[in-house]
């Protein structure tokens, strides 16, 4: 059963930001994804901000990073059975994190331009709250425990390189190459930031299948 769609009141707009994006037509969704993108920043900076009034600005930064990284973002897409969605044809889109999670955010942006903050804040606050409360300590995240790993087996740092840069400027897409010891990994994000982000949990996912 579809959750989102009767909570808009502009149908047009989550028809953009599902139905076209996982027909793998990103330019219908993409700006509504670099919306969304900000509009759950600012909920989650402000959930992590109330939430723990004693907490360093680098804790809060770790924890707001688990909970907006790629595979959150999936995560929760895949609750609000968005893959069902996916153009029968395209059927590896049903099983792409990076493309769940841009539709992740662009319902976000959509609802956003819906019918405001609050309405995207009573999306988001009852996911991301329990979200928010499984870590009891500020999770390391990926490009962090790269670095740890790499210093300790191969005595040397992760390097990451810009590869491309493609899509309009409201809305680019970053190539990003890391080479780790003997790794060499590729991811794409909405920002240089997302795109290391991505790359290195997807290798430290491949050191451990290979341990």
């Amino acid at each position: 059963m579809d959750q989102i769609r009767p909570l808009f009141k502009n149908k047009k707009l989550y028809e953009q930001a599902t139905h076209l994006a996982l027909a793998g037509q990103k330019a219908g969704y993409e700006r509504l994804e670099f919306l969304g993108d900000r509009v759950l920043g600012i909920i989650v900076a402000e959930m992590l901000y109330t939430a723990y009034p004693n907490e360093a600005e680098g804790l809060l930064a770790k924890r707001f990073v688990a909970l907006t990284c790629g595979k959150t973002l999936a995560k929760v897409a895949k609750g609000w059975a968005l893959d069902a969605f996916a153009d029968k044809s395209a059927k590896c889109i049903r099983h792409n994190k990076s493309i769940l999670s841009d539709v992740c955010e662009s319902i976000i942006g959509a609802l956003y331009l819906d019918q405001g903050l609050d309405a995207a804040k009573q999306l988001v606050q009852p996911i991301w709250e329990p979200l928010m409360r499984s870590y009891e300590h500020a999770p390391q995240d990926s490009k962090s425990a790269l670095q740890e790993y790499c210093q300790k087996h191969f005595g040397v740092l992760p390097t990451y390189t810009l590869i491309e840069q493609h899509g309009q400027s409201h809305a680019p897409e970053f190539t990003i190459k890391l080479e780790a010891g003997p790794y060499i990994k590729m991811a794409k994000g909405g920002s240089i930031k997302k795109a290391e982000q991505e790359a290195a949990y997807l290798l430290l996912q491949e050191i451990q299948h290979d341990n």
